[in-house]
């Protein structure tokens, strides 16, 4: 397959090589039954709309092709499959992962699938994680920060880390806005500010409540280079010296940190990736775009301006997340 537009300073191993761990997916079900409620919120939210409500298969393809990408992995973004209603949103998240599946069927290698859920409600999500990794073969599951106030080291979401632990599954994660945080900064959409700290939320729930630990084989992925977490990274480690807090990490808090993985949507820029790699190594970076919103032409470009060695790049691109999917050998 050939692979066009690609920036003119990259390598040749850039044609058709990257696999983009953060690639949305909108099913015409999506659009119908969750997009709708958009429409009501402040317009600051309804300016996120047009690129999911344009949202193709064929400009996915179309974007890949342009930016080097061979995979794409698919998850539904935000607001998710929870609608308020069980039985509606265990229908959605099936209906979603039954799209997904259909997408990587009709274009062999292009598409990988993070199994979507239905949480807040568990019950629900165990049975789409058996589904979705034992019958449509999915490469993983994907989730948002926070569901209802509740960021996924609360006891609430034990049940589905318990099952994502025993089969040693890939978590990508993706923020969320918590209602706790809604029109704080009215002048600005809430995604620009809280889908960072969110992310960061997570992070600190699953150090500070011993999820990570005693969930060692998930292999957790976090969104738009961790956040705020390469920023905090201080506070969290003389946090972790808290008697009552080192008991929940034996291994101490960068041993948990430098473990995740965390990908570089919407931060493709040399501050954020200085950032980053001053907390962890390149192995746990892996390349993410956050289509429809951005394209991966420009995190190409973008990883460009980073400082990073041609052979960073090719861990970036392709090599790390290779270790997480390793059927895209």
């Amino acid at each position: 397959m050939e692979f066009s537009g690609i920036n003119a300073s990259a390598s040749a191993y850039d044609a058709g090589r990257r696999i983009d761990v953060h690639h949305h997916y909108v099913p015409p079900v999506f659009k119908t039954e969750v997009l709708a409620k958009i429409t009501a919120s402040p317009t600051g939210t309804r300016q996120y709309m047009p690129p999911m409500m344009n949202w193709t298969p064929e400009k996915t393809l179309e974007d890949m092709d342009r930016g080097g990408t061979a995979t794409a992995m698919l998850s539904i973004t935000n607001p998710g499959a929870w609608v308020g209603n069980q039985t509606a949103s265990r229908k959605l998240a099936h209906e979603c992962n039954e799209y997904a599946a259909r997408m990587a069927a009709d274009h062999p290698g292009r598409f990988g699938i993070w199994t979507a859920l239905c949480l807040p409600d568990v019950d629900g999500s165990l049975r789409e994680i058996e589904y979705g990794l034992d019958v449509l073969k999915a490469d993983g599951v994907g989730c948002f920060t926070s569901y209802d106030n509740k960021h996924l080291g609360d006891p609430a979401f034990a049940p589905v880390l318990e099952e994502l632990n025993r089969r040693k599954a890939v978590l990508y994660t993706h923020p969320a806005l918590c209602p706790c945080c809604a029109a704080l900064v009215p002048e600005v959409n809430e995604a620009i500010i809280e889908y960072g700290t969110d992310t960061t939320r997570t992070v600190a729930s699953l150090l500070f409540s011993g999820a990570a630990t005693k969930y060692p084989d998930i292999r957790f992925i976090f969104s738009h280079a961790g956040g705020t977490m390469p920023f905090l990274i201080e506070r969290f480690q003389l946090w972790a010296r808290r008697p009552d807090k080192a008991p929940q990490l034996p291994r101490g808090v960068m041993h948990e940190i430098e473990r995740f993985f965390y990908d570089t949507a919407q931060a493709a820029n040399a501050a954020a990736m200085a950032c980053l790699r001053k907390v962890i190594p390149v192995s746990q970076i892996v390349f993410g775009t956050d289509f429809p919103y951005r394209t991966a032409e420009e995190h190409v470009t973008g990883l460009r301006t980073c400082g990073f060695s041609e052979q960073e790049l090719r861990q970036i691109d392709r090599e790390n997340a290779l270790r997480l999917v390793p059927r895209l050998q």
